[in-house]
């Protein structure tokens, strides 16, 4: 178990060994190793005598929670501020108002549960959000596609100005990295980000083309799958939100994962959602 002493204390883990051994090992008077490690009687009789019960295991720091709390909520008001919450989206002050509890108690409750924000409970059902996450990298990865207008050469007009980037925009065109409208205004047209994602590290890999055709999609997994073996990672399953993802295992040999209902079907512990960067 890892150990992190607050920076109040007056003694380390480490000293406070030192100083139980000066008293249990060495026979020094409990004053005189108190003196020596500036710290009181109480203090060093303290250390000495759970090196002498529990060994060096003994000087690590213990939980400061109670072990009897007679005050503590009980389970079936819990549950009915659960209940409530999931419910009927109520704050603490309106949830005490409507079960006559103190706003205080009602927003520990909350916190306790993980239900304090209402961005910890799904919109649909109330419940608190489950994620799932697979337990190694490779197991499940994500495709998708995320649509971007196109920046003309030099930047935008919200980078340089409206004068200059109108010019810029024409120098792109001339460029032949742009096309002209009906109208014979530039086009920049949309740049189709592919982003493949894996499910337990959230490491992504990404492709800029100009559209998102099944061949296009295909490609950019072939090439995330090589890219993620590359560096010693094997992917066995393929989530997508597009039909495509039905038929990836005659293009890729990668099996596709089921619905996203059947997903996250199983149980699974709570964890932060995770944003990929």
């Amino acid at each position: 178990m890892a150990h992190a002493t607050h920076s109040g204390a007056a003694l380390t883990v480490r000293a406070r060994l030192r100083l139980a051994r000066l008293i249990i090992d060495d026979n020094w008077p409990i004053a005189r190793a108190a003196e020596r490690y500036d710290v009181s009687w109480k203090t060093a009789a303290k250390w000495a005598r759970r090196y002498e019960a529990e060994g060096a295991d003994g000087l690590l720091d213990r939980s400061s929670r109670p072990h009897h709390q007679p005050n503590k909520t009980p389970p079936h008001v819990v549950r009915k501020v659960v209940r409530t919450r999931q419910r009927q989206r109520l704050g603490p002050i309106e949830i005490g108002a409507k079960l006559d509890l103190p706003a205080s108690t009602v927003h520990a409750v909350l916190t306790r549960c993980h239900l304090n924000r209402l961005t910890h409970i799904d919109r649909a059902t109330g419940e608190r959000v489950r994620r799932y996450e697979h337990e190694h990298p490779g197991d499940l990865i994500h495709v998708d596609v995320k649509k971007l207008g196109r920046v003309p050469d030099g930047g935008g007009h919200r980078y340089v100005g409206r004068a200059q980037g109108e010019l810029n925009r024409i120098a792109t065109v001339k460029a032949g990295h742009a096309t002209r409208n009906s109208t014979h205004a530039p086009r920049l047209g949309i740049c189709y980000l592919h982003t493949v994602i894996d499910d337990y590290s959230r490491v992504a890999y990404v492709e800029a083309h100009s559209d998102e055709k099944k061949e296009t999609a295909a490609a950019v997994l072939r090439n995330a799958i090589a890219w993620f073996a590359a560096r010693g990672v094997s992917v066995q399953r393929v989530l997508s939100d597009n039909a495509t993802a039905r038929r990836m295992r005659a293009t890729t040999g990668v099996t596709p994962a089921p619905s996203l209902a059947s997903c996250t079907s199983a149980p699974a512990p709570t964890v932060h959602r995770r944003t990929a960067r």
